[in-house]
């Protein structure tokens, strides 16, 4: 078997990539020869300015952190020139029934992107970076925890990657990843999601309202955009919506706390975790929106 010529870290800058990153930096896993975070270009502030500090660390590590873009999602979603890569929107169809939009945002802002700086890295010749050279090959690092073990997959497999899970191989799962980062004075870690994601949960857009409103007015007018699908292409045959309530996002019932978010309020004072959705959204893991709905007509 080839041996990696380079070993590179997934970052989606959410609790365990972070924790993955600086116990590299500190000396607890070996040394990365760089950290990749794909930015869709709608990242909450929270999340840049997260990147910046974790930026810093890595530096004087000697560990460069690489940031890739494909686009801006929302606005190549929104101007009818720019080809769109689909949202899993929720959908009402005309006769009522629900159903969910393709997710291909994940594999063009995040997959797609952080494939071609590997293949960079790996020797790949411009313009393009397609073909990486004979027999060159990267591990890279993603960030599954003990308790996402049914999330690794080989689903998104490319020759020149060998994937590694490190926390895996470490008994690691989040809440162990959140003390770790908290005895090295990381007290909280921005969840790396676009901000008018619809897999947020209630208590996401709770906080985005409460505590962004200018991120909260942007989620808002980008639900009333997309009301009939994206601006290219034909019209939706039904209505998007980014809530799963199917009602415009400044009408939904966030204010309403579901049976999970209260069992998860009732913690030590060690094991404190974020609300809402814990996956955020990883490029090797993004919630499919898969359920017992039915796709849009």
């Amino acid at each position: 078997m080839t041996a990696p010529k380079l070993r590179l870290l997934s970052l989606g800058a959410g609790v365990q990539s972070t924790t993955l990153a600086l116990m590299s930096a500190v000396g607890e896993l070996p040394t990365l020869d760089g950290a990749i975070f794909a930015d869709t270009g709608w990242e909450p502030a929270t999340v840049y300015a997260h990147l910046d500090r974790l930026e810093q660390v890595l530096a004087d590590a000697d560990i460069p952190l690489y940031r890739v873009q494909q686009g801006n999602l929302r606005e190549d979603t929104i101007n009818a020139a720019h080809r769109y890569a689909s949202i899993p929107y929720f959908i009402r169809n005309p006769h009522g029934s629900a159903g969910i939009g393709r997710r291909q945002c994940t594999s063009e802002y995040k997959l797609a992107p952080i494939n071609r700086k590997v293949r960079e890295l790996l020797g790949a010749k411009p313009p393009h970076f397609r073909r990486v050279p004979s027999r060159r090959v990267a591990e890279q690092w993603i960030g599954f925890s003990l308790d996402e073990i049914h999330r690794v997959s080989d689903k998104n497999r490319v020759s020149y990657v060998r994937n590694s899970y490190p926390l895996l191989d470490r008994a690691m799962d989040r809440k162990a990843c959140q003390r770790w980062l908290r005895a090295h004075g990381w007290t909280s870690v921005a969840k790396s999601t676009c901000i008018g994601c619809p897999f947020h949960g209630n208590a996401q857009w709770r906080r985005l309202r409460d505590e962004s409103p200018a991120e909260w007015a942007d989620a808002v007018a980008f639900d009333a955009a997309i009301r009939k699908g994206s601006a290219r292409g034909r019209p939706l045959n039904g209505e998007a919506f980014l809530h799963r309530s199917r009602i415009p996002l400044d009408r939904a019932p966030i204010d309403h706390v579901t049976a999970h978010e209260w069992s998860e309020r009732q913690v030590d004072i060690f094991d404190l975790i974020e609300d809402g959705d814990p996956d955020g959204c990883s490029p090797y893991g993004c919630r499919s929106g898969a359920s017992d709905e039915g796709r849009s007509a």
